[in-house]
């Protein structure tokens, strides 16, 4: 008779998913190779060019163990070398001792040297090398022995070859490596009897730490021209940042003020047909503010168009000059300021077009400032072409009946701008105030294109 009640629940137990995440999770596990990754980069960085001809290999490296990593295996392979040479050529090469602890130090100790100049401390220890091969061509232990380069002469030799490929020129490493090989081949013509030959050794072993380290050290130059590639084209991105803040700033400003000022315009224009019974004179104001709205717009479209990158338009418009400065006076003058123009009529023909135009700008923005600043003050424009160069004076009076000024919330760029267009044309600006109260703008521009 069978039960109606529950089945027993299965005994628990890892289930093929949770292993599977378990494996992710182990996956995922910071590495303890990390640090030592991070140690090669460290190395890669050191191992580039040095800058200067006596730097220490290593000493961009970033870390000091790093910088001091040379040292350390030069420090060791010398306090190693020095005895074992020593020893090895009194007792299997049966050499004297004197001679033979004169050739450990010769052979040993300039490879400190190669820490900071590898090729002086090659040409010591090669020499060293090849006495040292020649004195052991009569030593009573050197037959059935490795010659002429000892195994203590290979391992520090293949240790400023390691020095030499982290520093030098390619052709000077391929000059290195073919002396050797003609050293060991001139040493070949005295060989001895029954001895292990070992210049291929030395030459093959040469090429390939030569080759391995002069690789290291491309790396690491690559790594650097990478680094100062991405610095220079961070530069050019916020450049070029800022270049499209200041054409979205002026698309914005060309939207705001073309909007009022083509409202200005439509006003003045339609005035005499919504106001009839208008008198001639005023008619005439009206008609001088709608155009010079409209010459206000057009300006603004042209700097638009500049800053937009497509100068096709612009170039085709024509830009203001000392021609016009007549009629900037008298819409100055119909705005009810009072102001003079002294300009000899053959002055505009004989000023270069940026000359021109910068003139022209000048004295554009020092009227300006004197409405802003002194309203209803005396003004007066002087423009003379002498000595090569153009002088443009403008000089104002104080404000009339001490009125208070139209505009003081200006942003103070006007004169900045005024010294950029001198600049450009390589002339002189002088501004400053009078003792009277009143303000002077004196500008010297040269008259040759060269300056421009």
């Amino acid at each position: 008779m069978t039960s109606d009640g529950p089945s027993p629940a299965p005994a628990p137990g890892p289930s093929p998913r949770s292993g599977a995440v378990g494996r992710v999770r182990r996956a995922l596990r910071p590495r303890p190779l990390r640090p030592a990754l991070d140690a090669l980069g460290g190395l890669l960085v050191g191992v580039r060019t040095p800058g200067r001809a006596t730097e220490p290999l290593f000493a961009q490296a970033p870390k000091r163990w790093q910088r001091w990593l040379p040292y350390l295996v030069m420090g060791a392979a010398v306090a190693s070398l020095l005895p074992v040479t020593v020893v090895v050529l009194t007792g299997d090469y049966q050499l004297g001792g004197g001679w033979a602890g004169a050739l450990a130090v010769a052979q040993t100790v300039p490879l400190l040297l190669a820490v900071t100049r590898p090729l002086h401390a090659w040409v010591v220890v090669l020499f060293s090398d090849v006495v040292g091969a020649l004195l052991l061509i009569d030593a009573a232990g050197t037959p059935t022995r490795a010659w002429p380069w000892t195994p203590m002469v290979i391992v520090g030799y293949l240790l400023l070859m390691a020095c030499l490929g982290l520093r030098e020129s390619v052709r000077t490493l391929i000059g290195v490596w073919l002396v050797t090989g003609a050293a060991g081949v001139v040493l070949g013509a005295v060989q001895p009897d029954h001895v292990i030959a070992t210049q291929a050794l030395l030459f093959v072993l040469a090429g390939v730490m030569l080759v391995t380290t002069a690789a290291l050290r491309g790396l690491g130059d690559a790594r650097q021209k990478i680094a100062e590639q991405e610095s220079i084209s961070e530069a050019e991105r916020a450049r070029r940042t800022l270049l499209e803040e200041r054409t979205r700033i002026a698309r914005e400003l060309h939207d705001v003020v073309a909007h009022h000022m083509s409202v200005i315009t439509v006003q003045a224009d339609s005035a005499p047909y919504r106001l009839p019974g208008m008198a001639e004179p005023v008619q005439q104001e009206f008609a001088a503010i709608a155009a010079s709205a409209r010459e206000s717009l057009s300006e603004m479209r042209r700097l638009l168009t500049v800053l937009r990158g497509d100068g096709a338009d612009g170039e085709r418009a024509p830009q203001p000059g000392l021609s016009r400065l007549q009629q900037l006076v008298e819409a100055t003058v119909r705005a009810g300021q009072p102001v003079e123009l002294a300009m000899a009529a053959d002055v505009p023909d004989a000023v270069p077009p940026a000359v021109d135009l910068s003139a022209y700008r000048i004295v554009q923005e020092a009227l300006a400032n004197v409405v802003r600043h002194a309203p209803g003050a005396h003004t007066r424009v002087s423009v003379t072409a002498d000595g090569g160069e153009v002088l443009v004076v403008v000089v104002n009076g104080p404000a009339r009946d001490a009125v208070t000024a139209l505009e003081s919330s200006g942003t103070g760029h006007g004169l900045v701008g005024m010294r950029e267009r001198v600049r450009l044309t390589g002339g002189t600006l002088d501004t400053g105030p009078l003792p009277d109260g009143g303000f002077r703008v004196a500008a010297r521009l040269p008259l040759t294109e060269d300056a421009s």
